[in-house]
């Protein structure tokens, strides 16, 4: 249950503090609670927030008022707004998270040693996870959903924008707690806006397991700086699509338009082109007159900005992220010099090969080391959803275990568990 602190409370260390310790002995318990409670718990969050939803909408008006008093953007409204379609999706994907296969307890491998004992590697939960996230409401339920399938329990801390809506929907997922006999405290919301909170949150190495930031580079870049906890994040999603001399025009056409322009804003979306010299004046040309044509603005580097329309490439163009209708297209001389483009200015969050020739296909996926590395598909398939995850807590970049799409599957660790009749070592 959220605690009865206020917003103006100004002992955030002893606030923070004891979030935790609830979550840290919560954790304990939810480690080994059932699949079917936790399914239940999720099926009747899902219910809660259905029949809640005019309240969800309400306290949702309340964010949008204050936001709008505030100047935010109209994208920034637009990620804060829930409708009765939104809440429907909410819905949706509690359903769809409580339906997966239930992570805890897989056993990922095992073996016989000569010396008789029995060994197996068995997915075990990481304990206490900290979300900090900016405006979107859903993550509140996409998040708290998914730590409790992989048995952990969750410290939410929400953007102040989305604050009524965070606490409707939270309410929602506590009643599933409660009404499969689950810890409440499994899921808790920082119930303050003060920004002292995430700091906190940042050095909490006694109680957090893992911090997962979801939001702009600025968040992001914070979290990473300062925390003392290990984090699962991507910073930015520079994602580069590579047209080999190889590339079958048709197929080049339409996955780099979706990977452009289908949404521009989510970090799967395309950011830099490289083309082969071969293909420069054939396929090239084709794929950047229909982009402009899209109305994207095409930052062309070389013989490409002598296409009528487009914008000359500056050195800023490389490893930008847009977010927007903007792509940066350079032509190399080979398929090794886009590797090192990549290298160079990538992200390690997304890159693509569009080519027919296999053996193209294998010297870019093993000299290049991004979280998802595609072929011949659209890079806007960057999501935990489209990868049959039910939904993600994020990308991760990182080289620890969890990298591309965070799924439930990937909110876990592995412990050994090893069997012996009385076998002793020589």
């Amino acid at each position: 249950m959220m605690n009865d602190h206020s917003a103006t409370d100004t002992d955030i260390p002893a606030l923070m503090a004891d979030i935790g310790t609830r979550a840290k002995a919560a954790a304990a318990e939810l480690a080994h609670a059932t699949a079917e409670r936790k399914h239940a718990a999720l099926i009747s969050a899902a219910d809660a927030v259905w029949s809640a939803r005019e309240t969800i909408l309400e306290a949702n008006a309340k964010d949008l008022a204050a936001a709008d008093e505030k100047g935010l953007s109209g994208a920034m409204l637009d990620r804060l707004t829930l409708d009765e379609d939104r809440v429907r999706a909410i819905v949706d994907s509690l359903r769809a998270i409580a339906e997966q296969a239930d992570p805890v307890g897989e056993v990922l491998t095992e073996w016989d040693m000569a010396s008789g004992l029995h060994i197996k590697r068995v997915r075990t939960p990481l304990g206490v996870i900290g979300v900090i996230y900016e405006s979107r409401p859903n993550v509140t339920a996409d998040a708290g959903a998914l730590c409790v399938k992989a048995g952990n329990a969750v410290i939410l801390r929400g953007g102040s924008e989305s604050f009524h809506s965070s606490r409707a929907l939270h309410a929602c997922l506590v009643k599933g707690l409660k009404d499969a006999g689950l810890p409440e405290d499994a899921i808790q919301l920082v119930p303050t806006r003060d920004r002292a909170a995430v700091s906190e949150m940042l050095t909490m190495t006694d109680t957090i397991d893992v911090i997962v930031p979801r939001g702009g580079k600025g968040l992001v870049g914070l979290v990473q700086r300062e925390a003392r906890v290990p984090v699962f994040a991507h910073l930015e999603g520079i994602v580069h699509i590579y047209i080999d001399k190889d590339a079958d025009p048709e197929k080049a056409l339409k996955v780099v338009l979706n990977a452009k322009t289908r949404r521009t804003g989510i970090c799967g979306a395309a950011e830099c082109l490289l083309i082969h010299q071969d293909v420069a004046e054939t396929i090239g040309q084709g794929v950047i007159k229909a982009l402009l044509d899209a109305g994207v603005e095409v930052h062309a580097d070389g013989a490409l900005a002598t296409i009528d329309g487009t914008t000359p490439a500056t050195a800023e163009d490389w490893g930008r992220e847009y977010l927007d209708m903007h792509i940066a297209a350079k032509v190399v001389p080979d398929i090794d010099a886009a590797i090192a483009h990549i290298r160079q200015y990538g992200s390690n969050h997304t890159e693509c090969i569009l080519t027919e020739d296999d053996g193209a296909v294998g010297h870019f996926t093993s000299r290049l080391d991004s979280a998802i590395l595609m072929h011949n598909a659209s890079t806007q398939f960057a999501d935990g959803g489209e990868f049959g995850m039910g939904a993600e807590i994020g990308i991760a970049t990182g080289k620890m275990h969890a990298r591309g799409p965070v799924g439930a599957a990937q909110l876990t660790s592995f412990k050994y568990l090893v069997t012996g009749d009385g076998t002793v070592r020589g």
